[in-house]
């Protein structure tokens, strides 16, 4: 089975008999079957040369890279396999003209409220009030006319959202407001490692379609990022990375001691934080559910690139788009 490989520890990634190699800092070699590897997340600090990404690339197996703190860096991206010239130029066309951009970003939105709501329902005795504030705006947000003010009505969701995590959160862990650049407090860290996880996961979902990850729709493309990626995890981070970190802190996977800080300010999961965060993660990611349409058990990984698929389908005319609401 194809999974994602985590390298912790510093020392060097190689190539050898076919195969890849990682050797520690003590001269000890651990193999890491290619075939087996569907993208390698490096936290430690590791070499390589163009031998080995070149033997990525035949493979097209991603490299995700991370500092020392945990926040993602880089990405060494193989050359695309699957490529269209007609998809491109449908998914460009989709950008160019104002209303057919307008719409496909507004469903990318009502799909994360869908998940937002989702979440907050399960503790709706206490969280009531911010379920109907949510509703409201998402009433008035069939009104925008600009991606502008999409986005305007997107940050005051999110802000009542981030404020309905002190009821779903049973340990001390206090949410005053969200911030990213830097984390300042241990649920802010989770939050932007596991958002940092989940761009990786839908980037790598891409790759396997005949999508262009640079052009998107909800946010602005750019020559320094994959937006498509970000726009379609906006569906799924309500739905994969927040009932995860809600789980991992009320069943104490993770409490304060898994969080370090830089200078006082700056906090993030310490390496036995980000160990715990990343098992979860991915026996998250292999969860299975009853396809409606499909009828037959897609794991949450493979729904981030049905997704894409149905990108696709609505780029070249086949089938409107409509964002995952889940249903179970």
């Amino acid at each position: 089975m194809m999974r994602d490989h985590y390298v912790f520890s510093n020392g060097r990634l190689k190539r050898k008999h076919n195969t890849i190699y990682f050797e520690n800092e003590q001269g000890i070699q651990k193999p890491l079957p290619i075939e087996k590897i569907q993208t390698l997340h490096i936290f430690g600090e590791v070499d390589v040369n163009s031998k080995l990404l070149t033997y990525l690339s035949q493979y097209g197996v991603c490299l995700q890279f991370y500092n020392y703190y945990g926040f993602y860096t880089g990405t060494f991206y193989p050359r695309k396999r699957k490529e269209s010239g007609i998809v491109i130029v449908k998914q460009s066309e989709h950008y160019a003209f104002h209303d057919k951009r307008m719409f496909i970003a507004y469903l990318f939105l009502q799909g994360a409220i869908h998940h937002m709501l989702r979440n907050l329902r399960r503790r709706k005795e206490d969280t009531q009030q911010c379920i109907d504030e949510i509703e409201l705006i998402s009433k008035k947000m069939q009104q925008a006319k600009t991606i502008q003010q999409l986005m305007g009505f997107e940050g005051q969701i999110r802000q009542l959202y981030y404020q309905a995590f002190n009821m779903m959160i049973k340990q001390d862990f206090v949410f005053e407001k969200r911030e990213k650049k830097p984390p300042r407090d241990p649920l802010n860290a989770m939050i932007s490692f596991g958002n940092s996880l989940m761009y990786q996961v839908v980037l790598s979902e891409i790759y396997k379609t005949v999508l262009n990850p640079t052009i998107s729709y909800l946010h602005e493309p750019s020559v320094k990022r994959f937006s498509l990626s970000l726009d379609i995890a906006e569906i799924f981070k309500p739905l994969l990375v927040d009932p995860l970190i809600f789980t991992l802190i009320n069943k104490r996977v993770i409490t304060k001691k898994h969080f370090d800080y830089l200078e006082g300010e700056i906090c993030y999961l310490n390496d036995e934080g980000r160990k715990k965060f990343i098992k979860s993660w991915e026996d998250r990611l292999k969860t299975s559910v009853k396809h409606r349409s499909l009828n037959r058990n897609t794991t949450y990984r493979y729904l981030i690139r049905l997704e894409c698929y149905k990108l696709v389908k609505h780029f070249i005319g086949d089938e409107v788009y409509k964002p995952l609401k889940a249903w179970w």
